[in-house]
């Protein structure tokens, strides 16, 4: 990870409130819930089992998408 990316994800991580204390950061983003990219900005797939327990996750039909914009930015521009 480079420095623009850590600047990036220090200035999401003032922007919003995380109801688990960042605890993907404290895991060096190695402990993440399960997503994956499909292509829409702002949103990843959500594949967790439990996506009800999340604030930042959003149900369409029967799949659920994750708006957490740290978690959002992580999959798309880290791959993870």
């Amino acid at each position: 990870m480079n420095e623009q990316d850590r600047e990036t994800i220090n200035r999401i991580m003032t922007e919003i409130e995380c109801p688990k204390e960042f605890r993907c950061k404290r895991h060096d983003f190695e402990d993440l819930c399960e997503a994956r990219d499909f292509g829409l900005d702002g949103y990843i797939k959500c594949r967790d089992d439990t996506p009800l327990d999340c604030p930042f996750a959003l149900s369409f039909g029967h799949d659920y998408f994750c708006r957490c914009p740290l978690r959002v930015f992580l999959s798309k521009k880290l791959k993870k």
